[in-house]
C-alpha cells in the first residue's frame, strides 16, 4: 500500500485549485440515472470512491467516460442491471444513493448495504422508512435492500416524509425519487449542506420541479420524464477547509481557487478568531497565517450544516495540537471519530478523550513518526500535523486520504511542502 513521506517544518505559499466535492459528485453520478438522454459532469474529481461510483453504475449498463478535459459523459439509456453488489459497494457507503434514482425510474432495485469508513454507526432505516412512504416495498434480504412497487403500480406515488434524524444521503435519495414520482413530496428536516442545492440545480436542468433546497423543507412536484444536461459540480468545501486548516498551521498565504466562504462559515469563524486571516476574494478564498504557534486554540462542537462539520473535526484539532492554550472538541455526529487522536499522540500532541469530548492543550513541537490513517479525514489530519512536525512523518494507509482528496500531495507538493508518495 502507498504511504506518505513528510518533512515538516515548510510554510505554503502560491494557488491550490480546489476540486469538485465528492459529495456532490456522488449522488449527481446516481442522478444520471434518472434519464435515459446523456449526461455530462464537469469538475469530477479523480478520487478512489467516484471511481468506484463510476464502476458500480457501469456494472449496471450505463455508459461512462472520462473525457480529456476531466468531465465525466454518462448515458444510462441502456441500463440493464438495476443492482449494486456488495463486491463493488463494501468500501463505499455513498452506493445507498442509487436505491431512490433505481426505484424511481424501473420500478425495482436491488442495493447493498453499504461499507465505508469505520467510523460509527450511519444506519440505512431512514432511507428505508422515506422510500416505503412512496409506496416501494423493501426487505433487506442476505445483505441486500430488495425494493420495488406493489403490483399493478409503475410509479414512486407524493408523500411527506419527516426522517428521526437529519440525513444527507436520505435527503439526497428522497429528493432524486421525488422527481419521477405522481404528485408532491415535501421532505422536512432535510439536511442543508451545500452539495444538497447543488444536486437540485442539476435536477432542475433535467427537468425537475424543486422548491426549498438549501433549506430544512424541500417541495418536489413530481414529472413525467427527465431529460439530459450539463452541470459543473460544486467545489469541496471540506478539501478547502482542509486546505486553509493547513495553511493555518504551517504559516504561509495560498489562494484556495473556487473555495465558497459561505459554504465554510463555521470553520472559517473559529479560524478568524484563532488569528488567520481568511479573506473571500475574486475565485476564491485566501489565507494567511504566521503558524499554529502564533495561534489560539478554538473550542468547537460539531454539527449538521450549517455547524462545525464534523469532517472538518480532525483537522481542525491538528491546528489545535500546537496552538496556544486549550481546546474543548466535542463530537456529536460519530461516535467513533476520535481515532486519529492516538495518532496524533504518537506525534506528541497533548490530548485527553472523555467519551464525546478530547481536550486538546497545545504543545511547542510536534516530532515525526510513523502513523496509520484509520478514516478519510483522520488521514487529513494526520497530514497538517506532518507537516508541521519535526524530522519526517510517515503516513501509511492512505488509501483512505485518496478516497476523498484529489491528488493532496502533489497540490501540497505545489505549495512547498516537502512531500512525497511511496510505493
Amino acid at each position: 500500500m502507498d504511504k506518505l513521506l513528510i518533512r515538516g517544518g515548510r510554510p505554503l505559499n502560491g494557488t491550490v485549485r480546489i476540486s469538485g466535492a465528492k459529495n456532490a459528485a456522488l449522488p449527481e453520478l446516481c442522478a444520471a440515472l434518472l434519464t435515459a438522454e446523456p449526461v455530462t459532469l464537469c469538475n469530477v474529481p479523480r478520487l478512489q470512491d467516484v471511481i468506484t461510483m463510476q464502476k458500480l453504475i457501469r456494472n449496471m449498463g450505463v455508459h461512462v467516460e472520462r473525457l480529456e478535459n476531466g468531465d465525466v459523459a454518462l448515458n444510462a439509456c441502456a441500463l440493464t442491471h438495476p443492482e449494486a453488489p456488495y463486491e463493488l459497494v463494501k468500501t463505499m457507503r455513498a452506493s445507498v444513493l442509487a436505491l431512490g434514482p433505481l426505484l424511481a425510474r424501473f420500478g425495482h432495485a436491488k442495493v447493498s448495504l453499504p461499507g465505508g469508513c469505520a467510523i460509527g454507526s450511519r444506519p440505512v432505516d431512514q432511507h428505508i422508512k422515506g422510500l416505503t412512504a412512496m409506496g416501494a416495498e423493501i426487505s433487506v434480504e442476505h445483505g441486500y435492500m430488495m425494493a420495488k412497487l406493489p403490483s399493478g403500480r409503475t410509479r414512486l406515488q407524493g408523500a411527506r416524509i419527516a426522517t428521526d434524524m437529519v440525513t444527507v444521503t436520505g435527503t439526497e435519495n428522497f429528493l432524486m425519487a421525488a422527481c419521477l414520482a405522481d404528485g408532491e413530496t415535501i421532505l422536512e428536516n432535510a439536511a442543508q449542506e451545500p452539495e444538497i442545492p447543488d444536486l437540485a440545480e442539476m435536477l432542475i436542468k433535467m427537468g425537475a420541479h424543486i422548491e426549498g433546497h438549501g433549506s430544512s423543507r424541500i417541495r418536489i412536484q413530481g414529472v413525467e420524464k427527465l431529460h439530459g444536461c450539463t452541470h459543473q459540480v460544486v467545489a469541496d468545501r471540506i478539501e478547502t477547509g482542509t486546505f486553509l486548516c493547513a495553511v493555518a498551521a504551517t504559516g504561509g498565504a495560498v489562494l484556495a481557487q473556487h473555495g465558497r466562504i459561505d459554504h465554510l462559515e463555521a470553520v472559517v469563524e473559529k479560524l478568524r478568531d484563532a488569528g488567520v486571516l481568511v479573506t473571500s476574494v475574486e475565485g476564491g478564498i485566501r489565507v494567511q497565517s504566521a503558524g499554529a504557534r502564533q495561534l489560539k486554540a478554538q473550542s468547537f462542537r460539531t454539527t449538521e450544516y450549517p455547524g462545525f462539520p464534523t469532517d472538518m473535526q480532525a483537522q481542525f484539532m491538528a491546528l489545535n495540537c500546537m496552538a496556544h492554550g486549550t481546546a474543548k472538541v466535542t463530537e456529536t455526529i460519530f461516535e467513533n471519530r476520535f481515532m486519529h487522536v492516538n495518532e496524533l499522540v504518537r506525534l506528541g500532541a497533548n490530548i485527553q478523550i472523555d467519551g464525546k469530548v478530547a481536550l486538546v492543550e497545545g504543545v511547542q513541537n510536534l516530532s515525526g513518526a510513523i502513523v496509520m490513517a484509520t478514516d478519510l479525514r483522520a488521514s487529513a489530519s494526520l497530514v497538517i500535523a506532518g507537516l508541521v512536525a519535526e524530522g519526517e512523518t510517515r503516513v501509511d494507509r492512505i488509501y483512505h486520504l485518496d478516497r476523498g482528496y484529489d491528488q493532496m500531495e502533489t497540490k501540497l507538493r505545489a505549495l512547498g511542502a516537502d512531500i512525497e508518495r511511496v510505493k
